[in-house]
């Protein structure tokens, strides 16, 4: 089996969420962690299991807007903020505006601050959503992963991630998921 995780992240924490997610499913698959910048339709054709996850910015998905706030709030003088080295690849919106059909197995995560998603918004309704469009069968609920006020995770949030992966291979080799 093949998987393919794909995210975009602004500060790093998405993509620390999708390493671990990656290691949770090393242990029945073959696993690419890749930005979005990189995941090519050629990548994505050889998976099994595509797993997408981004930062939740303004109640969802983020805009080229709330890239560039994201980018700016981490240049201002005296941030403690660090932009991941794939910050400025191109978001998961334009992305799957460029993609066409998707038909394999996928699941979607986020990233976002531990308050009610009423608050605070889930960017992985959003992925989850644009996944059933382009015809991926999801084989598993969307999922959050915490951030605190100080945009480090919160505690055990990898190891949780790295659960989900685990749950994600055993969804997937399941006969009832496809």
């Amino acid at each position: 089996m093949k998987a393919v995780v794909i995210y975009e992240s602004m500060y790093g924490n998405t993509h620390q969420i999708a390493n671990a997610i990656g290691d949770g499913l090393r242990a029945s698959a073959e696993v690419v962690v890749v930005s979005v910048g990189e995941a090519d339709a050629e990548l994505i054709k050889s998976a099994d299991l595509v797993v997408i996850g981004g930062p939740t910015h303004a109640h969802g998905m983020s805009h080229l807007s709330t890239r560039k706030g994201a980018v700016e709030a981490a240049e201002k003088p005296g941030s403690d903020l660090v932009l991941d080295p794939d910050a400025d690849d191109a978001g998961l919106r334009e992305w799957f505006a460029s993609l066409d059909q998707l038909f394999t197995n996928a699941a979607a995560f986020d990233t976002r601050f531990d308050l009610p998603a009423a608050i605070t918004g889930r960017a992985s309704k959003g992925i989850a959503r644009k996944l059933r469009h382009h015809g991926a069968t999801l084989i598993a609920e969307p999922e959050s992963f915490f951030v605190k006020k100080d945009n480090h995770l919160e505690p055990d949030e990898e190891v949780r991630a790295r659960e989900w992966g685990t749950q994600l291979a055993l969804a997937l080799k399941a006969p009832a998921s496809r």
